[in-house]
């Protein structure tokens, strides 16, 4: 038991570090009005967003995630061979 007396210190630091931030956290924060934060994410929804809207083909096959591993196309040898 003794010889974990070394983590105490740097368990009393940490716990206060957290409270002191958490009491900071809560003096910084300012209270949004109901109506006014209502009234931002109304007009934020009804923002066009460039790529809801965006011009273009759209892809009837979805695309392959990478994996990170290349893959060799598929083919016969004699394909490869006479390229």
């Amino acid at each position: 038991m003794e010889i974990l007396w070394w983590l105490a210190p740097p368990a009393v630091v940490t716990v206060l570090a957290m409270l002191w931030v958490n009491w900071l956290g809560r003096e910084g924060r300012g209270e949004v009005d109901r109506d006014v934060a209502v009234e931002r994410l109304a007009r934020a929804l009804h923002k066009d967003h460039p790529a809801m809207t965006r011009p273009g083909p759209a892809s009837t096959r979805p695309r392959d995630r990478s994996t990170g591993i290349a893959v060799r196309p598929s083919g016969s040898r004699d394909d490869r061979r006479s390229a």
